[in-house]
């Protein structure tokens, strides 16, 4: 037992001896390959929406929870609306947020240099459209140069709403600083229903209840944009969408025929540090929320790169092209991200040690025979003193080199694998020593 003890750990001594720099160089890999691993994603998120009675509140929830099955806590911030929920990602506050299109200045616009402050920030996709609903009272309006000089509630400050409306009034020769009003949702709709004012600019969802409300109001019209090709054409984040004949109130027939309308997209924009798997993880989310047939969209038609405001990351744009990401399909979110980083970390690690461990063998046999080919080469050494210098005067140093030779085989330390080196070493010995026996007969 304690002979195969020995051998265990001298053969341990010899592959340690032989193969430390392989150990070497497959450490120094593994930290190379370490400082390309992502960190593991953080628990805990903060996504900035809109107000609570709000479409992005109301879409922010639904994310939260989808989040919440793979163990992420989607910390949801009401805010005031795009341009507010902007600030925040620029200054860091959030790291998820919805942004009307036309907040920010498209990302290829040549004829604008950008706002640095947005470097930081990527964009998702669209995720849904964000119709601009125009409700007025009186004679019928098709163009919103006939606003002029009515009373207008364009939203509050720092919504997405009224930045578009401002700017929509503005370049139609309204005067939004005399006509405008800082009035919203549904203070807007009592007080457009009460003939306080003439027109209100509504942006949200068709199921919204100002929206609701309003199509349902006696004496309260909806706008049809009559140049909704040039809107469209003059502003490439807005899209022209119809209202079908009907489709709000089948038996009241409302509205009473095709209705054009406007509509900007809500993007899902990010802070470009962003763990990129919850980047994966929100855009399977938003698909889930947002992929499915609506009033104005088809089924799977979101998300959707459609607004350029800013550019899309690029975890956004492999997800567009080719869905989640393979580990993602099959494997629970945090096993994905394990095995995932795993990859990362072993992949070069296990190319190096490839090629290293097909040498390793034949360094730990050629270090393990070293030890008999040095006794060989004296034995050959007297052999050939033997054949060639033989001289009887000189027999008791022949037979005590002999010895000397049989003592090193019998104490070679070899692995057992080795252990007929050693044996076949002392034969050798012994037919060198029958030459010497020859010689000394015949002298």
């Amino acid at each position: 037992m304690m002979t195969k003890i020995k051998a265990g750990l001298l053969s341990l001594r010899d592959l340690f001896a032989t193969a430390w720099w392989i150990f070497l160089l497959a450490g120094m890999g593994f930290v190379v390959a370490f400082q390309f691993v992502q960190p593991a994603p953080p628990r805990h998120v903060v996504m900035t929406s809109g107000g609570e009675s709000g479409a992005y509140f109301h879409f922010a929830k639904r994310y939260a929870a989808i989040l919440a099955r793979d163990g992420i806590t989607l910390e949801i911030r009401t805010s005031e609306g795009s341009v507010n929920n902007l600030q925040r990602l620029r200054d860091g506050e959030a790291q998820i947020g919805f942004v009307q299109g036309g907040v920010i200045a498209p990302a290829d616009d040549v004829l604008s240099d950008g706002n640095p402050e947005d470097a930081g920030l990527l964009s998702l996709g669209s995720v849904f459209y964000e119709p601009v609903w125009v409700f007025y009272r009186g004679p019928t309006i098709t163009k919103l140069s006939e606003l002029r000089g009515k009373r207008i509630a364009i939203g509050q400050e720092g919504s997405g709403i009224r930045q578009l409306a401002w700017r929509l009034l503005e370049d139609n020769e309204v005067d939004s600083q005399v006509n405008a009003l800082s009035i919203s949702g549904l203070d807007a709709a009592e007080e457009l229903q009460q003939g306080r004012i003439d027109a209100a600019f509504v942006i949200a969802a068709e199921h919204a209840p100002v929206v609701q409300v309003l199509l349902r109001s006696p004496g309260v019209k909806l706008m049809s944009f009559a140049q909704s090709s040039a809107y469209e054409r003059r502003y490439p984040f807005l899209t022209r969408l119809t209202m079908p004949r009907g489709v709000a109130d089948l038996v009241r027939d409302f509205p009473p025929e095709d209705t054009r309308i406007l509509a900007p997209t809500a993007t899902l924009v990010i802070r470009d540090d962003l763990h990129p798997a919850l980047q994966n993880l929100l855009l399977q989310a938003a698909k889930q929320v947002h992929g499915k047939p609506g009033f104005f969209q088809t089924a799977n038609e979101f998300p959707a790169y459609m607004d350029a405001m800013l550019p899309l990351s690029p975890e956004a744009e492999r997800f567009l092209k080719s869905g989640p990401p393979f580990l993602q399909r099959y494997l629970p979110f945090w096993l994905a991200v394990l095995v995932d980083r795993l990859i990362v970390l072993l992949v070069p690690v296990i190319a190096l040690l490839i090629p290293l461990m097909r040498i390793a063998p034949a360094l730990y046999s050629w270090r393990v025979r070293s030890r008999v080919f040095r006794c060989y080469g004296e034995l050959k050494l007297l052999e050939l003193d033997l054949k060639n210098n033989f001289d009887s005067v000189r027999l008791a140093e022949y037979r005590q080199r002999l010895d000397k030779l049989d003592d090193e085989a019998s104490d070679l330390q070899l692995p057992l694998g080795y252990t007929d080196l050693g044996y076949t070493l002392r034969e050798h010995v012994n037919l060198v020593r029958g030459i010497l026996e020859k010689r000394e007969s015949k002298a």
